[in-house]
């Protein structure tokens, strides 16, 4: 069971990394998208700025969608375990007699 699980963390480790490039790259490839476009510098700001705001504003909306399920997920995990502790002392008490 362990082996699944290192094999498991290493698999979203590489998927986290592979992300982490992909979103790399694609800021790259657009910010020299925007550096080339055919605005005035005042505009190409402009753009930027906004642009940077409305990412902001989607990266915080995710954060908290992420924490909410965490904290969801958690909470689901601990009613779990106290499910099978319950589970637990009823078998031992029914074995004991």
């Amino acid at each position: 069971m362990s082996d699944y699980r290192d094999e498991s963390d290493e698999a979203q480790a590489k998927s986290a990394n592979a992300l982490a490039w992909f979103m790399t790259g694609a800021l790259i490839g657009v910010t020299v998208a925007i550096l080339y476009a055919p605005k005035s510098g005042k505009q190409t700001r402009r753009y930027i700025s906004d642009k940077t705001q409305q990412g902001k504003e989607a990266v915080t909306g995710a954060s908290q969608d992420i924490a909410d399920s965490s904290r969801d997920l958690f909470e689901r995990g601990r009613k779990l375990v106290e499910d099978a502790a319950d589970l637990f002392d009823r078998g031992r008490k029914l074995v004991k007699g």
